[in-house]
């Protein structure tokens, strides 16, 4: 049974939210300031946090950077009633991999659950044989090296920490090599964000990428093509 924290202070919305889960099989635990829910993220394994923005103690977007001093890999859905594209950024890039707009329809929320949960690189990894590293697991480019089995990243042999968001980006990038990719089309696959925010969030997380990626001696592997997007390719 999937673990799902709910930190959400609005009493009505933590009834529905967690019957509808626990009727779907989850197991969820709730917290209703931000503050309180941070100390369960960091004490407990949890599967997936579900977190409000607009909460006391600790609003929702200082308890997600806070949750990823420790945590890179637990899913995080960012539940909000401010809807403008600048308040989905700021989500986004304190560490969020996604978020709902309120109100909402609970069969999209379970969708967005599943989805994350599908997504996750979080919990036990499993061992794998060499034969099963030959079935389309393993990524290259280059000295850098993605095994979508086991959700690790190495550069030159180098183990490489990246959250959630970043590894989606990556595997991404691996997939299209040498294609200059655009910002709409990164938001989409990413994202699931289907128009153009108007915002940098693409361009920020790139740049994260780039700095785990890229030490002073490697050469550069995600390229700015100005005008049209990113593109992965050796120099």
């Amino acid at each position: 049974m999937k673990k799902i924290i709910l930190i959400e202070d609005e009493t009505s919305v933590v009834s529905f939210i967690k019957k509808g889960l626990q009727e779907n099989g989850y197991e969820v635990s709730v917290a209703f300031d931000g503050k309180t829910g941070v100390q369960l993220v960091q004490s407990n394994d949890f599967d997936l946090v579900i977190l409000d923005i607009m909460m006391p103690e600790m609003n929702g977007l200082d308890a997600c950077k806070e949750i990823r001093k420790t945590n890179l890999h637990v899913p995080i859905l960012f539940l909000t009633a401010l809807g403008t594209s600048e308040n989905i950024v700021l989500g986004l890039e304190s560490g969020g991999d996604d978020y709902l707009v309120k109100p909402f329809k609970f069969i999209e929320l379970v969708a967005r659950v599943k989805s994350l949960l599908r997504r996750s690189n979080n919990g036990s990894i499993p061992e794998i044989t060499e034969s099963e590293t030959d079935q389309g697991h393993l990524h290259q480019f280059s000295d850098l090296i993605l095994n979508d089995y086991t959700k690790k990243v190495t550069r030159a042999g180098e183990e490489i920490p990246l959250t959630s968001t970043e590894y989606k980006l990556l595997l991404y990038f691996l997939n299209n090599p040498e294609k200059v990719i655009s910002r709409a089309e990164i938001l989409d696959a990413v994202w699931g964000v289907n128009y153009d925010l108007g915002t940098n969030v693409v361009d920020v997380y790139v740049n994260y990428l780039r700095k785990k990626l890229d030490h002073q001696e490697d050469e550069k592997l995600i390229h700015t093509v100005i005008g049209m997007g990113y593109v992965m390719k050796k120099p």
